[in-house]
């Protein structure tokens, strides 16, 4: 898995077109302040150890929530940041199953349409945090 992680003042989002013909009809414009952005990239070899990735993703995120002191956090699926990737139904399986566990924990948490190129908009203040990659 690869993530980038983001924290930003404000961002913004609005489907553009389809991703996966399999995706849903969603006409969506959502801004979202003070949250902290995955940009998670689930490869073919996660599928073998899905609770692993899944525990790991969920750390990651909490952490850097904590560290930017916000509670607010987006999961968005960003199949570019390797050659490999896991399945469409395993990448939104594991969406779920991470946005469930972070709602446990008192994290207000959301995600972008899946399966949808989206028109973005973000404000990312300079902080030492606020831009994170992790790899695992």
């Amino acid at each position: 898995m690869k993530l980038l992680i983001f924290y930003t003042e404000k961002f913004a989002y609005e489907t553009n077109r389809k991703g996966l013909k399999t995706a849903d009809e969603q006409n969506i414009k959502k801004e979202i302040n003070d949250a902290v952005i995955g940009f998670i990239h689930a490869e073919a070899k996660d599928e073998e150890n899905a609770n692993y990735v899944e525990t790991k993703l969920v750390k990651n995120l909490k952490w850097a929530a904590r560290k930017n002191e916000t509670e607010r956090i987006v999961l968005h699926s960003f199949n570019h940041l390797s050659t490999s990737s896991a399945t469409p139904e395993f990448t939104k399986e594991l969406f779920d199953r991470a946005e469930q566990r972070l709602k446990k924990s008192d994290y207000k948490t959301s995600q972008t349409p899946f399966g949808y190129f989206l028109n973005l908009s973000m404000d990312a203040p300079g902080n030492p945090l606020a831009r994170i990659f992790k790899e695992f």
